[in-house]
């Protein structure tokens, strides 16, 4: 199931990152918001348990979501910026760390490190920000699903139709929730009209 964005708030937001005036700083700032509109609405639903807390007026009993039961993970590099602004709002959630390389000739992508702790009952929860052909995505997947998670959630800033019909095929049970579903992929396999690397773009690395 895939979820875009409608707030007007996000589209602005994600419309500043195809801005190349927008330099490194305030990309990843924009990056930072809107993977927090993101959780936001991925969790929506969340189940909610009662703690006993500390008040002002004594001790007292409210509902949380339970972060221990929640696994962000990310694949490198550009999903950094999500990663740092999710686990803030839950601190208590763990986090794991996935590296994948798309090849520039086949566009076949390659995992190299794989630090991803027991998803055994975790709701696992993707952040990367680009879905261009889905491969990266995809193979992040399948990593998770042969860790048992509970579920898989990905929560991603910009995608391709191409990629996201590529996702709904090999993994049709995955919640996909997306800021911005662009025109297509160019002949470049790259998302058109885009924003470019966002790595690159988060992190002022040289072409």
């Amino acid at each position: 199931m895939i979820h875009e964005l409608s707030n007007p708030v996000a589209k602005t937001l994600l419309n500043h990152l195809r801005e190349t005036k927008t330099d490194a700083l305030r990309f990843r700032h924009i990056v930072h918001e809107l993977a927090r509109l993101l959780a936001y609405e991925a969790l929506a639903s969340e189940p909610l348990q009662q703690c006993e807390i500390d008040t002002w007026q004594g001790k007292n009993s409210f509902d949380f979501i339970k972060e221990e039961d929640l696994l962000f993970v990310t694949i490198l590099r550009a999903g950094l910026p999500m990663i740092e602004s999710v686990t803030a709002l839950f601190p208590k959630a763990s986090s794991g760390f996935l590296a994948i390389k798309r090849d520039e000739k086949t566009h076949q992508s390659v995992i190299y490190y794989d630090r991803i702790p027991s998803c055994e009952s975790k709701t696992v929860i993707i952040v990367d920000p680009m879905v261009a052909t889905g491969g990266s995505l995809c193979d992040a997947i399948a990593v998770i699903k042969a860790k048992s998670p509970k579920k898989i959630i990905s929560l991603n800033i910009i995608g391709s139709p191409e990629g996201i019909a590529v996702l709904a095929q090999k993994h049709p049970d995955i919640e996909m929730y997306i800021a911005q579903v662009d025109e297509k992929l160019n002949g470049n396999m790259f998302i058109y009209p885009g924003l470019g690397d966002a790595g690159d773009r988060a992190y002022n690395t040289p072409e």
